[in-house]
């Protein structure tokens, strides 16, 4: 990413493009036989066989603002690489390069998946075929009919795998999703891209959709610019008719084969004596059109030898419960429902031992948390990042009440990004969960006042510990650092401007002395002090200095803490200015397991001294040296070939030179 800043207001306006219009609509009344596809047009409007109105225009507008995201690469403090970014029109499209007025995200690649503090999926069967590794949600100010999304991507296109809709009728419906993602060549054009995917249509308005990426084929960060959502423009006045709709749509099981049947049982009007009407009139003629079906079976010859037939209920109970545990979440459920042996088996305990709502973010609600209750009274490992987005579709009192029912067995705990934490939910986890070994609360809080995690200072087994993108209070996060000494990964990237992260390293020197991984991506700040302290810790496998160590000059203090650190795999120092050639020296005479460097936007460096690196780093296989001086493409790539190195190396665009 660029190491330089540039203040961008971008205008947020929308257009309106008024384009005539005539859509054929489809109505789902009664059988397939009863219904029509025709609109009909009216003074300014489009009319179908249901009577909904749309506009005979179609409505072009940019995303008005950012409801939530994941992950961002910049600060709040700073418009760059910000998700604000990615509002109203594009301001750099169709020129294709790293710009920091563009929305871009923390990490590209597998790099992070390879990393010693890399981690490993909760109930991995549930994940999906493409599992999404960030998100955003734009708000756009009307309400349409969406038939087309456009994403202005100008870097390093290729990441969105899907395009969600939040409808008015409260659900969420994926619009678009890349079935393709792994089997076609990723994106090498280097060139800014509107990508416009196929969308599933739909007749429900929406103003709210969510864009979901996976960075695993990204050569480097990737950035958007600008969205842009059109459809035909929604007539609010008919909204209510569009509800009630869509509930005489919503059919059972039942209902469904009713219809089948082509059974219609008589109803009063009054919806609420519909069930007991049919329970006195018509259940009689029900269960004589059921006693009608009739199921025709070839006859067995005479001479067929009998052969009994064994099936999945008559195998012992341990044999279907192994089975059963390869299933994902939502298969645990269905499979319940095709008899009573195999709800007794989809219900056991064990098969709820790990829980992993995080791909079904769509579908977590309090009624769920409330029927997992009673199911995992084993549960070690539990994953809610994501729930909750945009609508408290999770209530903070469920879950307040799943944490007490079955938080006492708790090893793993991961709370990303869920908007339905409230101060009673942490207060609530630091004093039942008493057995976590890992807690991640990345992207909860914005501000102290929101969450009050001073319970959490009664955890004391802690091994790893996220606090990504999360505020905290220095007095709370020092106590933490002395109450878990068996802490092995920490994350404080984008941690409080208010924390010092000198007194943060000195805690970590004298009580988290097995720490393995720390990130202080962005944290304010580190100086070579606090790099002396850090050197204490002499079982570092992975640091990320990055945007930290702002002084003018280390010392020695890198060579100290290089020489007691002897296992660093990963070392990021991304724009370290204090960095000289002896730096560098020292990095590649004392780092032999060093296998990922980012030198991104560290000036003054000879290119001898990167040379040294890739010939002595003998495991080096990752080495980011974007917008670093004295280096040109063609040794980059000589480099690269030789050494067999995935090397990085972005230029400054022209316009901030």
């Amino acid at each position: 990413m660029s190491s330089s800043t540039e203040d961008d207001v971008k205008d947020e306006a929308e257009v309106a493009v008024h384009v005539p219009l005539k859509i054929r609509t489809h109505s789902v009344v009664g059988s397939s036989s009863d219904s029509d596809d025709y609109t009909t047009e009216v003074a300014g409007a489009l009319v179908d066989v249901e009577g909904f109105c749309y506009a005979d225009y179609r409505l072009e507008q940019y995303a008005h603002s950012v409801l939530d995201f994941s992950s961002q690469y910049g600060i709040d403090l700073s418009i760059s690489y910000t998700a604000p970014n990615i509002t109203g029109r594009p301001s750099k499209y169709p020129e294709y390069g790293d710009f920091p007025q563009t929305f871009a995200m923390r990490t590209y690649g597998d790099w992070w998946d390879k990393a010693p503090s890399r981690l490993k999926e909760i109930h991995p069967q549930s994940l999906p075929a493409v599992p999404s590794e960030d998100f955003i949600v734009l708000y756009f100010e009307d309400y349409v009919i969406p038939d087309e999304i456009a994403i202005f991507e100008t870097f390093n296109p290729g990441a969105v795998i899907r395009i969600w809709s939040y409808t008015i009728t409260k659900t969420w419906i994926c619009l678009w999703e890349d079935t393709g993602f792994y089997t076609r060549p990723p994106c090498t054009a280097n060139r800014a891209r509107r990508f416009s995917p196929p969308l599933k249509r739909i007749h429900l308005p929406t103003k709210t959709i969510r864009l979901e990426f996976n960075h695993q084929r990204l050569h480097y960060y990737t950035e958007i610019d600008a969205v842009l959502m059109s459809g035909r423009k929604f007539n609010m006045g008919n909204l209510q008719t569009l509800l009630d709709f869509h509930e005489r749509q919503r059919k059972g099981s039942i209902l469904s084969k009713l219809q089948n049947m082509k059974f219609r049982p008589i109803c009063k009007d009054n919806y609420q004596t519909r069930l007991q009407h049919f329970l006195d009139h018509d259940l009689d003629k029900f269960m004589s059109a059921v006693n009608e079906v009739q199921i025709k079976t070839p006859a067995k010859s005479q001479d067929s030898t009998r052969v009994s037939k064994v099936d999945l209920k008559d195998m012992p109970f341990d044999i279907v419960l192994k089975i059963f545990s390869y299933l994902d979440l939502i298969s645990l459920f269905r499979v319940g429902l095709v008899s009573r042996f195999f709800y007794d088996v989809s219900t056991h305990p064990l098969l709820y031992s790990e829980i992993n709502l995080k791909p079904y973010w769509h579908l977590a609600s309090t009624e769920l948390i409330s029927t997992l209750a009673k199911r995992a009274t084993v549960l070690k490992k539990l994953d809610m990042s994501w729930c909750g987005c945009t609508i408290q579709t999770v209530s903070p009192t469920e879950f307040k009440k799943f944490i007490q029912q079955r938080g006492d067995t708790l090893t793993h705990l991961r709370l990303n990004s869920s908007k339905f934490l409230n101060s009673s939910c942490i207060e609530t986890i630091g004093i039942v969960c008493d057995n976590l070994r890992e807690l991640s609360l990345r992207n909860c809080s914005l501000s102290p006042p929101l969450l009050n995690f001073s319970c959490l200072a009664n955890l004391k087994n802690l091994d790893r510990l996220d606090l990504f993108q999360t505020v905290i209070e220095q007095d709370l996060l020092l106590t933490m650092l002395e109450s878990n000494p068996k802490l092995k990964h920490l994350n404080l990237a984008f941690c409080n401007v208010a924390v010092n992260m000198d007194d943060v390293a000195v805690h970590i020197s004298e009580y988290n002395k097995q720490l393995i991984s720390l990130d202080m991506w962005k944290a304010h700040y580190l100086s070579a002090h606090g790099l002396l302290a850090l050197s204490k810790c002499h079982d570092l496998e992975e640091v990320d200095f990055g945007w930290c160590l702002r002084e003018a000059t280390l010392g020695d203090s890198l060579k100290e803490f290089l020489i007691n650190c002897p296992k660093i795999k990963k070392l990021f120092l991304a724009a370290v200015r204090g960095l000289t050639d002896r730096d560098l020296e020292d990095i590649a005479n004392l780092c032999p397991n060093l296998e990922q460097l980012d030198l991104m936007g560290v000036l003054g460096i000879s290119k001898e001294r990167y040379y040294d690196i890739l010939q002595k780093c003998k495991k080096l296989q990752l080495m980011d040296l974007s917008f670093c001086d004295n280096i040109m493409d063609y040794e980059v790539a000589m480099w690269s070939h030789n050494f067999n190195v995935n090397i990085k190396c972005c230029h400054v665009p022209n316009d901030i030179r």
